[in-house]
């Protein structure tokens, strides 16, 4: 199973890293310090398990898992005791009481192997229709169906709405593997456009409306396989 960490703490990210590489059939994905650092990694690697600390600022963990429309499996981390009903109403796999000690984590990893087969043999939901960028200190939901297209600005993207501009810290190439494949196409090295959007293809440009935007040339072929010619 891909593990992935997400606590404030370095100690205790670093202590239950230690702990799940000592465990045949876990492989970390990755250590977050915070939940718009984990919902950017499950948007861009598959996870199937992720131990979750609660109390973390901004955004804590129950809120986040709230926020998640199809979440993988999650094991809570947290020093506190009362939040283990929640964790009941959440449906997570487990509830650890830090400090974490390795048979009891042994004991939430054999649960979680459980539900990961149960879940394997189960038929999947629909992918979501959404997504959720980071907005200042929040995460905000953005619907696919909203999106127009996306521009690269280096380290940062400018996702342009039907009623609004969104400049979201991310990469270009994190954002594509978020947007069902079906809906979005590459046109440039710089832009991604909504195939709904698209009203026109001239020789080196789409068209959305009255605005223009260029076709990179490595991007032709699959624009035309993308639209059938």
């Amino acid at each position: 199973m891909n593990c992935l960490i997400v606590d404030d703490e370095p100690q205790a990210r670093k202590l239950l890293a230690t702990y799940l590489a000592t465990i045949p059939g876990c492989s970390i994905a990755g250590a977050c310090r915070n939940a718009m650092e984990a919902y950017e990694a499950l948007q861009t690697g598959k996870i199937d398990l992720v131990f979750l600390d609660i109390r973390m600022p901004v955004v804590s963990g129950t809120d986040f898992l709230r926020s998640l429309k199809n979440p993988p499996l999650v094991i809570f981390t947290t020093a506190y005791d009362k939040y283990a009903m929640e964790g009941y109403e959440l449906n997570v796999v487990d509830y650890l009481l830090k400090p974490i000690a390795l048979p009891r984590l042994l004991q939430a990893v054999d649960k979680a192997r459980e539900r990961y087969k149960e879940k394997l043999l189960t038929p999947q939901e629909p992918p979501p229709d959404y997504t959720f960028v980071k907005q200042d200190n929040k995460l905000v939901k953005v619907m696919f169906r909203d999106i127009r297209f996306v521009e690269g600005m280096q380290n940062y993207i400018k996702l342009h709405l039907t009623d609004s501009v969104m400049i979201v810290p991310s990469t270009m190439k994190a954002f594509e593997k978020v947007l069902p494949p079906s809906q979005f196409i590459r046109v440039h090295r710089s832009y991604i456009a909504s195939v709904s959007f698209i009203t026109a293809i001239r020789s080196g440009q789409i068209e959305l409306s009255s605005l223009q935007l260029p076709i990179g040339i490595s991007y032709k072929d699959d624009l035309l396989k993308s639209i059938g010619h």
